[in-house]
């Protein structure tokens, strides 16, 4: 299923959609399955599952603690596709977050397979442009996945063009000219990048969504998001709520209770 279809139900229940991120095993294979799960139970409309990665350039010291932990635990890309399987089976589309060269050492159309096999709806790549992204284009295609670039603020309109014509689920909006983490106040810049990117895409006419992403910590937030991006991206908070616990059942009851939060916010946007 294509992430789009959950941000098109939101849309017809008049809210964004909220979308959820966790890296791959952390705190471990198990914790994290059973994390996306309380995820999806408590109001995520699409989940993004993590390939953890030694060289986390985008990501900020709270994912990279918990990247760190689930390297450290053995974690594998196989394990990769095991965790999208388990989340995909509660009928949320689920996508995988990967820098590319794990993509590129495993196989592109080979990775693109197995994770078709699992149920995930596609990928998204931070660090890969349309320009390098062919062979993913391609292998996109023949296993019909979602590809979901990011646009920044720095982007130009003609980049944002060839961006989302290319993209497919939806369009990955990266508020932040930074690395990833919960912050105090969202950019003041963000609602112009959204406002950007819809244009450029109404006259496409392809009815892509965009997602929000970088810095949403809190109910309060995801509303003011809510209220002029098509969902709301959050990762950081989830993950904080984890590394603070001092067991995984706390953990999950915290992550219950931000994505509650969260879910309200969306509704509270509109």
């Amino acid at each position: 299923m294509s992430a789009q279809t959950a941000f098109d139900k939101a849309k017809a229940e008049g809210r964004a959609a909220l979308v959820g991120y966790l890296p791959a095993g952390f705190p471990t294979y198990d914790g994290a399955v059973e994390t996306a799960r309380t995820m999806v139970e408590a109001g995520c409309d699409v989940i993004e599952i993590g390939l953890p990665y030694s060289d986390p350039m985008m990501d900020g010291p709270t994912i990279q603690d918990a990247v760190h932990q689930a390297l450290v635990g053995g974690i594998r890309v196989a394990d990769v596709f095991r965790t999208v399987e388990a989340v995909a089976a509660t009928g949320v589309p689920t996508l995988v977050m990967t820098y590319w060269n794990p993509v590129d050492h495993y196989g592109v159309d080979a990775f693109a397979r197995d994770l078709a096999s699992a149920g995930g709806a596609g990928l998204i790549t931070p660090d890969l442009t349309p320009e390098e992204g062919g062979a993913w284009l391609e292998a996109s295609d023949a296993h019909g996945l979602d590809r979901v670039f990011l646009v920044a603020l720095s982007s130009t309109d003609e980049r944002i063009e060839k961006i989302t014509g290319v993209s497919r689920g939806f369009v990955y909006a990266a508020s932040l000219m930074g690395v990833t983490g919960a912050r105090s106040a969202v950019d003041t810049g963000a609602p112009r990048l959204v406002e950007r990117t819809r244009a450029i895409i109404d006259k496409g006419g392809s009815g892509l969504p965009v997602g929000l992403g970088l810095g949403v910590g809190n109910g309060a937030q995801a509303a003011e998001v809510a209220g002029f991006a098509d969902g709301v991206i959050v990762g950081s908070a989830f993950i904080r709520r984890l590394l603070d616990a001092p067991d995984l059942a706390s953990g999950l009851a915290g992550v219950r209770a931000l994505t509650e939060e969260l879910a309200e916010g969306v509704r509270a946007g509109r």
